[in-house]
């Protein structure tokens, strides 16, 4: 009998699920009510900012093999020696050299990140414009956009370009850099004013106006370098725009809470400090991506001793460039050279790049992103400050000093050096603002543009035995990877690249 009930039970069933096909359905969310209200307008942007903090090989910056490497390990600042251990791959060492091919994986990495990227963001701006959205997240959304593409053009040039994802991808044609650049430029002058002046809480790792602007002073600076035709003066304006957001230095005072012994430090800690920090990415452990730059730089035994964990035994910083820090300078105590916890003495000299390699405790490391938890053995939870307002006085220190203007210059230049327990200069030179950019700015993925714009990327550079020689001028844009020209045969290669 209760085999009979049952068949009739699921007869019954089958017949009401095969003739009722109408039901009520109660969680539908149209599209265009959903983007239309604030939880879902950020649920957009959210997928956009998701994806520019990425994960391993698909990020800008805290995790490894993507855009922070590509842009970082090719100029003077730091290096991944080949270890005569085995240890670590050639790639980074291949950046540093100047070596790099267009099948090197960081390259493919960084491109297909910023398309992906770029594709959220198109979508963001689809769904928050036909939902007629707030038009403040509609400009985010179109500011972030615009962002990603000028990282892309300063990387590689000429590229595929489009706002529409309903798009074949496969065909897309090389867009000139310059009408890129003009996009950018428009697309930020028409949305940043839009954008929330709130700085911290919600807005902490967003673009708010204040990074909007920022974003619009790094384009001019290097507009010389994109266009041929500098603009100086209208990166002066947007970096005046960005100041007038109340931004002010960090103090840097002895502490002897922080494990460098100073405040500067909270810089790179957990949280960036809102005085001085304009648009930052939020990283937390094993929940949001993660920070490895210290965990990188430690051996095994250092890193034991000092945070508690392993190391990785890979990034070390360049003799040459650590040279040129005065001894007085606070920004010097990051770097570890000499006896360590742990039993551990790194060399200044580094014995070889590439070929055998390194021996294990070669090289000086770094700890400016002193781990916070949560943390282990795969990375810490500090962020990321994208951009901090003594970038925005080196900016303008550098304006004045192209504009003739170098009484001007000075008051901004001695703000960073002041901070940093230096002396005035009373006339500065862009000599002297390029050094201060490096002892500022390092491990901080501005070194390479910066170098670019000055003119010294193609200059040899290194310490003995691993000077690397002078580099064709080609070589101030990377390769485009080797999978996207097979992806795409519309795609030209950059001159001097192979396929």
């Amino acid at each position: 009998m209760k085999k009979i009930l049952m068949s009739i039970f699921i007869i019954g069933l089958t017949a009401q699920s095969c003739t009722k096909v109408n039901e009520n359905v109660y969680d539908k969310y149209p599209a265009s009510e959903f983007y239309s209200t604030p939880a879902g307008a950020d649920d957009a942007l959210a997928n956009v900012y998701a994806k520019i903090t990425g994960s391993w090989g698909s990020n800008y910056a805290g995790r490894d093999n993507c855009w922070y490497d590509l842009n970082s390990f090719s100029s003077d600042e730091q290096v991944i020696p080949h270890r005569n251990t085995g240890d670590w791959q050639l790639d980074f060492a291949q950046l540093y050299t100047h070596t790099e091919l267009p099948t090197l994986g960081i390259i493919n990495n960084t491109w297909n990140w910023a398309y992906s990227c770029i594709y959220s963001a198109n979508l963001a701006v689809a769904q928050l414009t036909s939902a007629k959205a707030d038009p403040a997240k509609i400009a985010e959304a179109r500011v972030m956009r615009a962002w990603l593409y000028y990282l892309l053009i300063d990387d590689f040039g000429d590229v595929p370009f489009y706002t529409d994802n309903n798009t074949n991808l496969s065909k897309i044609t090389q867009t000139p850099r310059l009408t890129i650049y003009n996009f950018v430029v428009n697309e930020l002058k028409t949305n940043v004013d839009q954008l929330s002046e709130t700085r911290g809480g919600a807005y902490y790792g967003r673009f708010n106006k204040w990074a909007g602007y920022m974003a619009l002073a790094k384009v001019y600076l290097n507009a010389g370098v994109y266009t041929g035709t500098p603009q100086w003066e209208a990166c002066l304006a947007a970096c005046n725009k960005v100041a007038s957001g109340g931004f002010t230095l960090h103090p840097a005072t002895a502490n002897a809470g922080s494990p460098l012994g100073n405040t500067y430090y909270d810089l790179f800690g957990n949280v960036c400090p809102n005085d001085e920090t304009i648009f930052a990415l939020y990283i937390t452990e094993n929940v949001v991506s993660g920070n490895i730059y210290t965990i990188r730089s430690l051996n095994s035994a250092n890193g034991t001793a000092l945070i508690g964990f392993n190391g990785w035994n890979g990034t070390i910083i360049p003799g040459d460039f650590y040279d040129k820090y005065n001894a007085s300078d606070i920004r010097r105590k990051q770097f570890l050279v000499g006896p360590q916890a742990g039993g551990v003495t790194y060399t200044e000299t580094v014995s070889s790049l590439i070929d055998p390699g390194a021996a294990p405790n070669e090289g000086i490391r770094d700890v400016k992103f002193f781990p916070v938890p949560p943390a282990d053995a795969s990375g810490e939870s500090n962020d990321f400050p994208v951009y901090r307002f003594a970038d925005v006085l080196l900016m303008q220190a550098e304006c004045n000093v192209r504009l003739g203007n170098v009484a001007a210059a000075a008051p901004f230049l001695n703000q960073v050096r002041n901070r940093a327990g230096l002396s005035d200069i009373a006339a500065p030179t862009l000599q002297n603002i390029y050094d201060e950019r490096g002892f500022e700015l390092n491990m901080e993925g501005h070194r390479r543009q910066d170098m670019i714009r000055f003119g010294t990327f193609l200059q040899s550079h290194g310490a003995a035995p691993n000077i690397v020689p002078a580099s064709p001028s080609y070589m101030q844009l990377f390769p485009i990877p080797t999978a996207a020209l097979n992806a795409n045969t519309t795609l030209k290669q950059n001159p001097g690249y192979p396929n």
